[in-house]
Parts: structure tokens; C-alpha cells; sequence
């Protein structure tokens, strides 16, 4: 009897969102959006903006991370799950569809185009990845769950360890042999070093808005890099010019 064909394995690409996606840390959007609703107070604000700013700057830093990913698990403790996906939902249209970089999505919408599925796979809590996949028509999203008590109540505790490094390879890994994802075949966009075990184990790994670290691993492996804040300056500087001309100036 002749063999039974395997099947074949399907492709995928799998997004990194705080700087990749998304400019910036969408746990300073969920900050804004929790000061709004009176769960956080100004100077809780204050520090969320300095670490803001520092995420675009510098890049991604695991004491960084930590300190962000501290403060917003505070801001839900105590609160009903369904709020915090309540929250997510209400945040986006207002604070994360503006910030999402439109040659991200672009491309993510565009491997969705080809068949392949397209994975958020992010330290943030998975009602976020979850929302912004929906929005944008992706396939899905990973991200870290927060523990809820018997009662429903997010404790403030995280399930576990933030989806984050080497914990994002492993969670690629185990959703792509679950779904029969080749990842030889299949692309991984990040802007930060820490994600290096995830982008290693895919056939077309792509750096984007590459922190220091990444850009130089990057170039030497011949990885493609993709460089939105450079093309948006660049756009700025031709509009202002532009603008300049049409006044004479």
C-alpha cells in the first residue's frame, strides 16, 4: 500500500507588539486609560510616561519591563476579569489604533492575505493581544495571563511568568505543534534583543525599530530590518518642508 502523504505544515507569522505593532508600550496606553477611570493617580501617570519615554528612546529592557508590567498588575488587583477586557476594548479605538505603526499592520494583514496565520505574541496580558488580533483581523494572540481568584477577581498576581525572552520561544514552539505551524517556513518580527530564542527559530526572522543589541546581531546574520521611526521622521521633515514652501518661507 502506498504511504499516506504527511500532511503539509502550515505557515505563520508571529508579531512582537510594544514597538513592533505598536509604538511604544501598550502598558502605558492601558495606563492612560486606567488613570481615566480614576484606578490610577497622576503621579502613577507620570512614572508610566517617564518609562514611555525611555521604551521609545533606549529600547526594551528587562528591569524596564518589570517595573511597567509591576505598576499595571496593580492597577487590575481587585477588579473583575471581564473589566479588564472591558477596559482593553474601550482603550483601543481611543489610544491604541492611533499608535499602531500602519507598515506593521500592513504587513501582518498581508501574510493573512497568503494564508498563513499571523500570532501577536507579547509580555502584555492577553486580553490585549487578543483585542488588538480581533481588530486587525489576525489570527490570534498570546500573551501573559493574570491570575483571577475563585471568585473572578484579578489578584494582581500573573499565572506563571510574563510571556517574555526565552518564554515567548516556548510558547511559539508549543502553539506551532498544536496547529502544525512549520516554523522553518514561518517569519518573526521584533524590535528588541530579548526576543533573539524567537526570532533564531524561524526561517525569516525580521527586525523592526531594532533596539542597539538587534541591530548588530541582525546585520552580521543578514536578517532584513525594517526601520519605521526613520521613515516617519522622514515623512515629518517632508511635510514640514512642504508646508514651508507652500508659505514661502
Amino acid at each position: 500500500m502506498p504511504e499516506t502523504p504527511k500532511p503539509i505544515k502550515k505557515e505563520a507569522a508571529f508579531f512582537d507588539l510594544d514597538n513592533t505593532l505598536l509604538r511604544g508600550s501598550s502598558s502605558f496606553l492601558f495606563g492612560k486609560a486606567a488613570f481615566e477611570r480614576k484606578y490610577l493617580g497622576r503621579r502613577d501617570l507620570y512614572r508610566f510616561a517617564w518609562q514611555q519615554w525611555k521604551f521609545i528612546v533606549r529600547g526594551e529592557t528587562t528591569k524596564m519591563m518589570a517595573n511597567i508590567e509591576e505598576k499595571a498588575l496593580g492597577l487590575v488587583a481587585g477588579h473583575k476579569a471581564q473589566e479588564l477586557a472591558q477596559m482593553v476594548i474601550d482603550v483601543y479605538d481611543e489610544f491604541i489604533a492611533p499608535k499602531l505603526w500602519p507598515e506593521a499592520v500592513r504587513i501582518a494583514q498581508e501574510h493573512m492575505a497568503k494564508g498563513r496565520e499571523v500570532w501577536i505574541i507579547t509580555a502584555s496580558p492577553r486580553e490585549m493581544s487578543d483585542e488588538i488580533a480581533k481588530r486587525l483581523g489576525l489570527t490570534g494572540g498570546l500573551g501573559t495571563l493574570v491570575a483571577r481568584d475563585e471568585n473572578g477577581l484579578l489578584t494582581g498576581e500573573l499565572e506563571g511568568r510574563p510571556l517574555h525572552g526565552k518564554r515567548k520561544l516556548t510558547a511559539m514552539k508549543k502553539l506551532a505543534k498544536e496547529r502544525g505551524i512549520s516554523l522553518k517556513r514561518s517569519y518573526a518580527y521584533s524590535d528588541s534583543a530579548n526576543d533573539l530564542p524567537m526570532l533564531s527559530h524561524v526561517g525569516h526572522p525580521v527586525a523592526v525599530n531594532p533596539d542597539g543589541r538587534l541591530t548588530t546581531f541582525a546585520k552580521a546574520a543578514g536578517w532584513k530590518i525594517l526601520d519605521f521611526k526613520k521613515r516617519e521622521i522622514r515623512r515629518r521633515n517632508k511635510a514640514k518642508k512642504k508646508a514651508e514652501a507652500s508659505k514661502g518661507i
